[in-house]
Formats: structure tokens, C-alpha cells, sequence
């Protein structure tokens, strides 16, 4: 005996939502592999410090100008590089936002569930 889908009620909707939210899922999985590949070039101490990081926040490089190197002063180059790590951070996340962001604003959810995704 067959299975009888319901009728009415919230059946075509709910079918719907569930196609969306497949979409949205190769959609995000798509924008995160893309993130991977995209990179985000930061500076610090007025650009005598760069670094490029990754969609993911993986670090690819680190430069750090010769003039920043003095052995009488480790820790301003410490502190530059933290400071280059912590910028390249929040770099990587500002751009997983946008492009994730991207993704997720075009699912429409039902009222109280729209917070689910950030």
C-alpha cells in the first residue's frame, strides 16, 4: 500500500522549507570551501608587519620589515606580531560573516526560528 502525503494543511509549505534549507546547505558548504581559498591581506606597526590570512583563518604569511627588528626591543616585535595574529583574526571572521551571512539571508524561516542561524 502506498504512503498518502496529507492534504492540506502544512505539507506543500513544509516540502518547501525542507527544499530550502537542502539548498542552503550545499550553498554554505560551497561558500566554506570557497573561504578556504579566499585571502585577506592585514598590516600593523604602519604596515612595517603583514600578514595574509585565509577565509578560515589559516595564516599563510607573516613579513615583518627589517627596521621592526631590533634586538634591544624584542618585545615591540612580540607585541607587533600579536597584534598582526589578532588583526588577521578578526579579518577571518569578518569575511566568513559576509559570506555566510550571504548564504543564510536568503532562507526564509518561519517567526522564531529565524535566530537559528546567527
Amino acid at each position: 500500500m502506498a504512503k498518502q502525503k496529507p492534504t492540506g494543511g502544512q505539507g506543500a509549505p513544509m516540502d518547501q522549507m525542507m527544499r530550502q534549507v537542502q539548498k542552503m546547505q550545499a550553498d554554505m558548504a560551497a561558500a566554506q570551501a570557497a573561504l578556504a581559498d579566499e585571502t585577506v591581506e592585514v598590516s600593523a606597526g604602519g604596515g612595517m608587519v603583514k600578514a595574509v590570512v585565509t577565509g578560515t583563518g589559516e595564516i599563510r604569511s607573516v613579513s615583518i620589515d627589517a627596521k621592526v627588528v631590533d634586538p634591544d626591543d624584542v618585545e615591540m616585535l612580540e607585541d607587533l606580531v600579536v597584534s598582526i595574529c589578532n588583526e588577521a583574526q578578526r579579518a577571518a571572521q569578518t569575511l566568513q560573516s559576509q559570506r555566510m551571512g550571504a548564504v543564510a539571508g536568503g532562507l526564509e524561516l518561519p517567526p522564531g526560528l529565524d535566530g537559528l542561524l546567527g
